[in-house]
């Protein structure tokens, strides 16, 4: 399938939504989708890219303003949340083209970091690393630390290190990292 990622569009609002919702099935769907809503309503939205296949929607990423509590000074990054490919286009290189244009807008936002909660087995062999070695703190003891992950770009620098504090939606959804039962299986 040929497609390409651009910046969303005003009128693409409705494709995304189902798009986030189909991607993450009915038990997350709709509060992920009223995740994007609400990030785009604050403020707190950087970018919004989607893979466009012959006019049609079937990816979504989006990048939001957060912040990491350095000893020096607080520091602007981007999380990228949520990344959506409609099932029925998946594992055909949607979601890592999605990343790639991902990072190349952040790079050129000027942020020194993007940051993810999520499957390091799928982000690692897309050039994400281990968040906490790093010498970052995750924003909850709730996000297992194999799954907060970080990309650092060129505007970072070493004192650029502490605790990632999400901007308010992510809170207000409970959209932060594990609750139990799937957290307890993980050792959380």
């Amino acid at each position: 399938m040929n497609f390409k990622s651009r910046v969303a569009l005003p009128d693409d609002r409705e494709s995304v939504l189902r798009v986030v919702e189909e991607a993450f099935g009915p038990d997350e769907g709709p509060t992920v989708a009223r995740l994007v809503t609400a990030l785009d309503d604050a403020g707190s939205t950087r970018a919004s890219i989607v893979a466009d296949a012959e006019g049609q929607v079937v990816g979504h990423v989006q990048l939001s303003r957060s912040w990491v509590d350095a000893r020096e000074a607080l520091v602007d990054v981007l999380v990228l949340s949520p990344l959506s490919v409609a099932p029925a286009h998946q594992r055909q290189g949607i979601g890592a083209e999605l990343l790639r244009a991902a990072l190349v807008e952040a790079e050129q936002i000027g942020s020194p970091a993007v940051f993810l909660e999520g499957d390091p087995g799928f982000y690692s062999d897309r050039g994400w690393s281990a968040a906490g070695p790093l010498g970052f703190t995750a924003p909850s003891a709730r996000i297992p630390a194999p799954a907060f992950q970080v990309v650092l770009l060129p505007a970072y620098e070493p004192w650029m290190t502490g605790a990632l504090v999400y901007c308010e939606p992510f809170w207000a959804l409970d959209c932060v990292g594990l609750r139990d039962p799937l957290l307890a299986q993980l050792g959380g």
